[in-house]
């Protein structure tokens, strides 16, 4: 399994979105898989990955929360958390979207 986070500079998101990732993987027992950082500097860059907005966790070359909102623009991304709208989903999501991917 290759888990990448995707993200930009400016977002403030993507250093959290890596260590949640990082516990749901451990949580799962996949202590040995590497959380992989990738940064987006261009609009090249985004077409060419299954970018969404930064942070975009992909696993195994899919964005792990899929959408409609794959994205050339370097611009954070907006998930739909069970508390509202956030930079970045919950642990809770990440949990159950990686057990999904096992």
């Amino acid at each position: 399994m290759k888990v990448e986070i995707l993200h930009i500079d400016e977002c403030p998101s993507w250093v959290e979105a890596g260590a949640r990732t990082r516990r749901a993987l451990d949580a799962l027992g996949l202590e040995g898989i590497e959380v992989e950082y990738a940064l987006i500097r261009t609009e090249e860059d985004a077409a060419a990955l299954p970018f969404a907005g930064s942070p975009t966790i992909v696993v195994d070359g899919e964005d792990l929360f899929p959408s409609d909102g794959r994205t050339t623009d370097l611009a954070c991304r907006v998930y739909v958390t069970e508390t509202g709208l956030a930079g970045l989903p919950s642990q809770t999501q990440l949990d159950a979207a990686l057990a999904a991917r096992r």
